[in-house]
């Protein structure tokens, strides 16, 4: 990209690629399996492969549950038996971070050639919401952010339908309100939910509501952010090197050092110890969470 470039051309630059990707080739998709990293089944595909999934149950009204998990989102899992147990029933845990592609292919050969960013992700299935007709629904985030969201994504789509928005409560939910929440949506006519509360708080949020939805409902995080433009985004060879992070923490540094200073060393080790052969976390030893727990 030329010096100068904002964070937001630099988005759309990469999405854009991957759209010319998808003309030129859209018969090969990659779709290598459900791998256990660190007690977290992580699904070694590709855009094309997700986008295709979303489309074919949007299209038949049928749930999925989807997430774009980067270190942060897999220690979660590591860290909680409990959110262990619902990344592990969501349907797609897509690799967001270049850190857990490039764990999962040092793991498991999987040879995977590049990751799934959410805000790419997002960006992708707008394109295709808009070709196919179907609408979308925002849910997440503050008010003016979803508002300069849209504003974006009709932009960048004229003819997307954006039937519905939500911003988050910031606190948990009552059984009523999370009733509330797939009341409104299911009537928007959406056909596709964009969910934009952070991780943990998004894929618990996905977990609960998304078989009620009957819908595609997609853990995007801070791609509503990225796109409004409220947060900027790391330079292209920044993310290429697995360094957005630092990108990150260096314009977010009270709230993130704990996160990334802490976790992604750990993240580390634990990696390579499984390559080993020396560690081994079972999905399986999960605890299924018990009680009404719904974060908005």
């Amino acid at each position: 990209m030329e010096p100068g470039k904002s964070s937001r051309d630099r988005l759309q630059f990469s999405a854009a690629a991957h759209f010319q990707k998808l003309e030129a080739n859209v018969t090969e998709m990659i779709n290598r399996g459900r791998h256990n990293l660190l007690g977290v089944m992580i699904s070694a595909v590709d855009y094309e492969f997700a986008t295709a999934q979303i489309l074919d149950r949007a299209k038949t009204r049928r749930p999925l549950a989807l997430s774009a998990l980067a270190v942060h989102g897999v220690m979660t899992g590591v860290l909680d038996l409990r959110q262990r147990y619902r990344l592990n029933s969501l349907d797609l845990l897509v690799p967001d971070g270049q850190p857990v592609r490039w764990a999962l292919n040092l793991v498991h050969r999987t040879h995977l050639p590049d990751r799934v960013y959410g805000p790419t992700l997002m960006l992708e299935t707008c394109r295709a919401a808009e070709r196919e007709e179907l609408g979308i629904y925002l849910y997440g985030s503050q008010r003016s952010t979803i508002d300069r969201l849209q504003d974006r994504l009709r932009r960048l789509f004229p003819q997307l339908q954006i039937t519905g928005s939500s911003p988050s409560r910031f606190r948990k939910l009552t059984p009523g309100e999370g009733k509330k929440v797939v009341d409104e949506v299911r009537a928007s006519g959406a056909a596709i939910t964009f969910i934009g509360l952070g991780c943990p708080r998004q894929e618990t949020f996905a977990y609960e509501l998304t078989r009620s939805l009957s819908m595609p409902a997609l853990c995007v995080g801070a791609a509503f952010d990225f796109h409004a433009g409220t947060l900027p985004q790391a330079p292209s060879w920044m993310q290429t090197c697995g360094l957005e992070w630092a990108f990150r923490l260096a314009h977010e540094p009270r709230r993130l050092w704990r996160l990334h200073l802490l976790l992604n060393p750990v993240f580390l080790a634990m990696t390579f110890l499984q390559a080993l052969r020396l560690l081994t976390l079972k999905p399986g030893s999960a605890e299924r969470p018990r009680g009404h727990d719904l974060p908005g």
